[in-house]
């Protein structure tokens, strides 16, 4: 039980699977008769049992870690205290559109499963990128379903459309606004396309816009992952994500026991890859950097009418 690998170093195949019969074979080789079934009991008497691989290891964590995370909380505190509006952002996994296998298991009469398709290979109907909006106030998501390119323009075209139908009437005495984002991806802290589309939302919204940023490899810990995203995936398990209207409808019926509340809308809009945002255009920017990480924690405000 040492070691299952085997052979030369240069060897096409070179890991062997420890099973009971694997075992029970390389015991025989040793010259003792035993059976797969007497294999199992005398692992069982030593200690050892199926074992799944387990998401622990973090790599290296950045030494300002805890402190970012001790820096978002308190802005968070800061905004709620004055009725300013706070979100957490983030594009949940994409989604193949159509009569595929989604996890999971539903309640269906004994022996009559869901039929889908045995490979997943997508067909006209594509993916969709959900770019979900959570209001860590109000308990409330908005979930922005793209049928393109996630993009910083598509991430920020999403924030937009919840400002638009929910966040404008619920905080009309707003001048700042909040984000809370990880710091890869479409809302990445290096993706200049997200820093010009903001500007351009602060310009068209009149609102301060402040980001901070998870730490890297952090991304578990955004809020939108365990209050949003973690319950749209429950309540969809086991159901075919048939037509773009399913995933819409599915979604928006997200509720939980804590008052939970889902919006959903499809984006057919276009949103282009590759594009460059200049030198000079980063310097028309009216971002403030933050004395703490200000490549984490930044604000865009409004730039003159003139500008």
């Amino acid at each position: 039980m040492q070691s299952a690998i085997r052979g030369d170093p240069e060897a096409a195949l070179l890991w062997v699977s420890k099973s009971q019969r694997h075992l029970a074979d390389a015991v025989a080789e040793r010259g003792f008769a035993v059976s797969q079934k007497l294999v199992g009991r005398l692992l069982r008497r030593l200690g050892f049992s199926l074992q799944a691989n387990c998401k622990t290891r973090e790599g290296t964590s950045h030494p300002d870690r805890n402190a970012q995370f001790e820096y978002i909380n308190a802005e968070v505190k800061t905004f709620q205290a004055s009725g300013e509006p706070a979100i957490s952002v983030d594009t949940k996994k994409k989604e193949l559109v159509g009569d595929f296998k989604n996890a999971g298991r539903e309640l269906r009469r004994k022996g009559d499963p869901e039929p889908v398709r045995i490979h997943d290979f997508a067909i006209p109907l594509g993916k969709v990128a959900p770019y979900g909006i959570y209001d860590l106030a109000d308990n409330s998501g908005w979930v922005n379903v793209g049928i393109d390119h996630d993009t910083g323009a598509f991430a920020v075209e999403s924030i937009r459309r919840w400002w638009q139908e929910l966040g404008r009437s619920r905080y009309p005495a707003a001048q700042r606004l909040l984000i809370t984002a990880d710091c890869g991806g479409s809302n990445g802290n290096r993706v200049r396309l997200w820093k010009r589309e903001l500007q351009i939302l602060a310009d068209e919204t009149g609102l301060a816009i402040t980001v901070a940023h998870l730490p890297p490899g952090t991304s578990k810990w955004n809020r939108i992952e365990h209050r949003l995203f973690a319950f749209i995936t429950q309540n969809w398990r086991g159901k075919p994500l048939l037509t773009h209207e399913v995933i819409v409808q599915l979604i928006a019926s997200t509720t939980t026991k804590t008052g939970l509340t889902v919006q959903c809308r499809l984006d057919c809009n276009k949103y282009a890859k590759g594009i460059k945002i200049s030198d000079e255009e980063m310097a028309k920017l009216n971002i403030t950097r933050a004395d703490f990480h200000g490549d984490w924690n930044y604000t865009i405000k409004p730039r003159r009418s003139n500008e």
